[in-house]
């Protein structure tokens, strides 16, 4: 005999329902299980019991190895210490209070002596900003007179006994000191090239280079050359001197 459902309303016999299959009623506790999943977790946020993450801002700033800063005669190294510093403050995201307390902790030396004596001199009572600790850091360790010596330095920078590289390395490096009168490719070839020997000036001066870099090239190029041709006339000197050595000792 099949069993049948009776309709509510008329009174009418119904099919009974199609069997549950087992994939169906794997599916449903799957769904069951998510859903409760869902809502433990949602009690649990709104009780407090699972407080958020909170980021270790100081260890992930000491995992950029941030450089420390005693003292330095050369101003651009201590603007230098300031740059990286920032970079590693940027990277842990660091608000303002804690980019002056991290910063002010690779202070060490001489250094830590100003930072002692700028907090103590301050009459202010707010804590001191980011900015503020950037400008006074600069106004003591990058002194505006000395930046001037050291442009003067680069502008009257000359090759000398230097080599190309040589010469090349201490342009760029105070170049730095200097940034308007580089500040374009064009001013960057015709100042090296002044200071380049006048051998080398002679040899250059009737290319023209697409950049910097290509001149800087050239000019290896060039005195790389004009070593082996002297190597190649020293041993041909020393050669010739040699057998006129030997033919005045020759006996007659």
């Amino acid at each position: 005999m099949v069993n049948t459902r009776r309709n509510n309303q008329g009174g009418e016999e119904l099919p009974p329902p199609p069997p549950v299959t087992m994939e169906q009623l794997m599916m449903m506790q799957t769904q069951l299980l998510q859903q409760m999943a869902q809502n433990m977790q949602n009690m649990g946020q709104g009780n407090g019991n699972a407080p958020p993450h909170v980021r270790d801002k100081r260890g992930e700033f000491l995992k950029g190895h941030p450089p420390v800063f005693k003292h330095s005669a050369d101003p651009l190294q201590a603007d230098d210490w300031l740059r990286a510093i920032e970079r590693q403050l940027e990277i842990a995201q660091c608000d303002d209070k804690e980019k002056v307390l991290y910063a002010s902790g690779q202070l060490q030396g001489a250094a830590l002596d100003w930072w002692d004596s700028f907090r103590f001199g301050r009459t202010e009572a707010n804590p001191i900003t980011w900015a503020e600790f950037r400008s006074a850091f600069r106004t003591h360790h990058v002194p505006a007179g000395l930046m001037k010596l050291k442009k003067k330095e680069f502008l009257a920078l000359k090759q000398g006994g230097m080599t190309v590289a040589e010469y090349r390395d201490k342009f760029i490096q105070l170049s730095r000191y200097a940034p308007t009168e580089v500040d374009e490719d064009g001013k960057r070839q015709e100042l090296f090239m002044e200071g380049l020997n006048d051998g080398l000036q002679y040899q250059l001066l009737s290319h023209t280079f697409a950049n910097f870099q290509q001149l800087v090239d050239k000019a290896l190029v060039i005195e790389n050359k004009r070593r082996q041709m002297e190597d190649k006339k020293r041993k041909f000197q020393g050669q010739q001197s040699g057998s006129n050595s030997r033919f005045r000792t020759n006996p007659q």
